[in-house]
């Protein structure tokens, strides 16, 4: 399963400590260099400057032949998109909603940082409540009452 990743959520399950599902769940990820030109940046967290610098093998940096201009994204988002475009993966790994919807008029699927933490669980790789609650420690943004149903259909699941 080839998965192509914009940077943010890269940046939260670096954040998080949970970077490493991404090779369990994922055959490939893939990331364009601008997306590793903002994981590097000053303003990223040191953790994440520190992960994108020492690179695993796992995580490929990956050129799109063209970047396509969109409106209101950045270029990070730009080339990953782009790059998913190319490359036809099974996912494009993005968590911004203008990003996602500009994703889904392509025909890319998408998956963000929460469908993977709850793909994850679902594969027995961590323990849902500790990595939301280590995910509602950084400035991820996403309605409360959505992490609250995600970890109401994992009670669930783990109780069958």
């Amino acid at each position: 399963m080839l998965v192509v990743a914009d940077s943010s959520p890269i940046n939260y399950l670096v954040e998080i400590e949970h970077v490493n599902i991404l090779p369990q769940l994922f055959s490939r990820v893939v990331i364009p260099p601008e997306v590793v030109e903002e994981l590097s940046r000053q303003g990223a967290p040191e953790r994440v400057r520190s992960f994108i610098h020492n690179r695993p093998t796992w995580l490929e940096s990956r050129s799109a032949h063209h970047i396509d201009s969109i409106n209101r994204l950045d270029l990070g988002e730009q080339a990953a998109i782009s790059l998913a475009l190319e490359l036809k993966p099974d996912f494009l790994l993005i968590d911004e909603l203008i990003g996602r919807k500009e994703a889904m008029v392509r025909h890319i699927p998408v998956i963000g940082t929460v469908g993977v933490l709850e793909r994850a669980a679902d594969q027995s790789l961590l323990d849902l409540p500790i990595a939301i609650e280590r995910l509602r420690g950084t400035r991820f943004h996403i309605a409360e009452s959505l992490l609250d149903e995600l970890l109401r259909r994992n009670a669930i699941r783990r109780a069958k």
